[in-house]
């Protein structure tokens, strides 16, 4: 696995383990009391963070394929989440 470039936070490896430091990152921001630059920071990389759980979803969304009866066969179909 590749390092992350200096200065720039590292990747996360799995949706869980992205939603998992965010849930962290929220909650070290609601505490309060942090200095400007720490706020800024936790805010930046929840929004990476945010960003990349959201990237995943969409991702895994366009895989999941539904097995579906057709004409008594099994046929799979993309997934089409109802609205």
């Amino acid at each position: 696995m590749a390092e992350d470039p200096p200065g720039v936070p590292p990747t996360v490896a799995s949706f869980e383990a992205g939603l998992d430091e965010l849930e962290k990152v929220v909650k070290e921001l609601e505490a309060g009391d942090l200095p400007l630059e720490r706020s800024l920071e936790l805010f930046a990389r929840g929004t990476q963070l945010s960003e990349n759980c959201r990237r995943q979803l969409e991702d895994a969304e366009t895989r999941v394929e539904s097995l579906v009866r057709k004409n008594g066969a099994w046929q799979t179909e993309p997934f089409r989440p109802e609205k």
